[in-house]
């Protein structure tokens, strides 16, 4: 393609794009694109409507939801749709905490890692007079059992830890975590928005007694999602009105957008594992070259109890929102920690609960793949990375940090 400028005609540069931030969202699987076009195209059905039209549109529904629930091991009774991974979040705290309030249980447990819509319903909790307690993390970023241990009481409704970290990719001892809090009587979530789709679930493993999952974090569309409840637990409604999903969700479904999660569900499923080995050998590629080729970097988090297509790596004497523009800048994308967080000056309350120095958790670049990503295109980041760094380091003149 030609640009013409001033008088004459010259090549227009084509930068290549490499999308390295899966874990605030992902592309939309093409199988699942079609399966929502098809579903707003022809079953435009409200299926609660018990016609013909609505009848279909239902059916559409149902096959999605068989399809959630083989993703994460469960029955499909037991699948509630959402509109994606915040809302299950307050539905299982709010919905529990509510339920549970007339007993006397009214505390709640949660880790300091957390996505905010752990984080920031617990606060809101917490004014309406419930009792937060917060567990902290290893330098690791794990949470040691014997912390939640310490941390139960007979008065604790419900307990949430996130499977995995959005931010570090570490994954949380849920199963063990879960039993503790099933000891003393409490209810146990777990946020698995960043697993499910990665790493194999089973609900009735984990031990867990609700579990929220997000469809556009496995390649299905955004504002789809779901939370498992364990068969007998009775939750309040955080949406009332109709008798939408068995009186636990009310609103008319967004029947394409279920449908395309279902779709990418049935297709994570299948190509999960090998997708695993693919991936994990991508991301060491990358790091290790990064760690190699770039002084005064360190990987943050656990680097064996992770997923697999995770980093997030610290560079010394650098800002990260720098870095992450000059990689821009280059078509490489990749975050400074959560995309619900963007847009603030705020340190990563990941990095800092895990103890680390004010810098640290202000240097720190997350790198995630993903299906589209390729040999190539890491190749194509570790050639360019070492430069950018160094000459960022050079416009700076800040002195290394020990």
């Amino acid at each position: 393609m030609l640009r013409c400028e001033e008088g004459r005609a010259r090549p227009q540069t084509t930068v290549q794009r490499i999308y390295l931030d899966h874990n605030a969202t992902t592309p939309v699987h093409p199988a699942a694109a079609d399966a929502v076009a098809t579903v707003l195209r022809e079953e435009f059905g409200n299926p609660s409507s018990v016609h013909h039209f609505g009848q279909r549109a239902k059916a559409a529904m149902d096959q999605a939801r068989s399809a959630v629930a083989g993703l994460l091991g469960a029955d499909p009774s037991e699948v509630v749709f959402t509109s994606g991974g915040t809302e299950g979040d307050n539905f299982a705290i709010r919905g529990a905490a509510e339920a549970l309030a007339h007993t006397g249980r009214r505390h709640l447990i949660a880790t300091s890692i957390e996505h905010e819509a752990v984080l920031n319903t617990l606060k809101a909790l917490a004014r309406q007079g419930w009792k937060t307690t917060l567990l902290p993390v290893d330098a690791s970023g794990i949470v040691a059992p014997e912390a939640l241990r310490a941390a139960l009481t007979d008065e604790t409704a419900l307990v949430s830890v996130m499977h995995a970290n959005n931010e570090i990719g570490t994954i949380q001892p849920v199963a063990e975590l879960a039993r503790l809090a099933r000891e003393r009587g409490a209810l146990f979530h777990t946020d698995a928005v960043q697993t499910a789709g990665k790493i194999p679930i089973d609900v009735k493993a984990l031990g867990a007694d609700l579990v929220s999952i997000s469809g556009h974090k496995f390649y299905g569309p955004k504002g789809a999602g779901a939370i498992w409840i364990r068969r007998g637990l009775r939750l309040l409604p955080i949406l009332t009105g109709g008798k939408q999903e068995r009186s636990r969700r009310a609103g008319t479904e967004n029947v394409a957008g279920l449908a395309g999660m279902g779709v990418a569900a049935d297709a994570a499923r299948a190509t999960m594992a090998d997708e695993a080995v693919r991936l994990s050998a991508l991301r060491d590629r990358l790091e290790e070259a990064i760690l190699r080729a770039v002084p005064g970097t360190m990987v943050n988090g656990a680097r064996i109890a992770r997923v697999s297509n995770t980093t997030n790596i610290s560079f010394d004497r650098i800002e990260a929102e720098s870095l992450l523009i000059a990689l821009d800048l280059e078509g490489v994308a990749v975050s400074t920690g959560s995309a619900c967080s963007s847009g603030t000056l705020e340190p990563s309350h990941v990095l800092k609960a895990m103890g680390f120095p004010p810098h640290r958790t202000q240097n720190s670049i997350r790198f995630s793949l993903g299906a589209g990503n390729t040999e190539a295109e890491i190749d194509r980041v570790i050639a360019v990375l070492p430069g950018l760094v160094e000459k960022l380091r050079t416009l700076t003149r800040t002195p290394a940090r020990v």
